[in-house]
């Protein structure tokens, strides 16, 4: 949900309702990642999982503005988006949190913006790994439109790595063509953001999003 004007106060609840019945009638898992000053408001009003948008590699303490893991536990995450583009951490801050998200049994995943960092992050074992090329964030083209053969490349490196990691992709992810793509290059899913965010119907597009989870490939 980044920080977008309608990822804030009730236009965040209104989009976590419409996840929550997206989900109920599809079948389809849809993840929540709402602003941290949401984190609380949402996970506390809807069903669907919530994840953080991002963690402080700190322990609980004198840290100004920093976000613990286990701030982001008590304020009803369920998981933790790490390494994303727009936040990027450091090898070490990246190990630190994975390791302490498994020990408070927060699901952990970690974005990769090549296939270099794809295997980089494989051994800190996430859940799950997200391949997002930066250039493609916000746009129009798919990541399965514009580069479906490293997509398929980062699930195959995934796979002969650690099968126990799930493959994710996003980027530019706004049909539902783009999901049945995705996941007939091996993912299991898509991280998705303006396209849901922005959209002046939510629960609309959501819906068609996960229409393309359920296709018959």
């Amino acid at each position: 949900m980044k920080v977008y004007p309608n990822s804030i106060g009730k236009r965040a609840l209104d989009i976590a309702r419409s996840a929550e019945k997206v989900s109920e009638e599809t079948g389809v898992r849809v993840v929540l990642c709402p602003p941290h000053t949401e984190l609380y408001r949402v996970s506390s009003s809807t069903s669907a999982p919530c994840w953080a948008q991002s963690a402080d590699a700190v322990e609980l303490g004198a840290h100004t503005g920093a976000v613990p893991l286990e701030a982001a536990l008590e304020a009803g995450a369920k998981g933790v988006l790490l390494n994303h583009s727009e936040k990027p951490l450091r090898i070490w801050e990246l190990a630190y949190l994975a390791e302490k998200a498994k020990v408070l049994k927060l699901e952990t995943c970690v974005c990769a913006n090549s296939l270099q960092s794809v295997s980089a992050c494989i051994g800190v074992k996430p859940s799950y790994i997200a391949y997002e090329p930066p250039e493609l964030i916000g746009g129009d083209m798919s990541v399965t439109k514009a580069k479906p053969d490293i997509v398929q490349e980062a699930v195959n490196l995934v796979r002969s790595k650690d099968p126990d990691i799930a493959v994710l992709c996003g980027a530019g992810v706004k049909k539902a063509e783009d999901v049945s793509k995705a996941i007939e290059l091996g993912t299991v899913g898509v991280l998705v953001a303006s396209g849901v965010v922005a959209s002046r119907d939510p629960y609309t597009k959501l819906m068609e999003l996960a229409g393309g989870a359920t296709k018959p490939l």
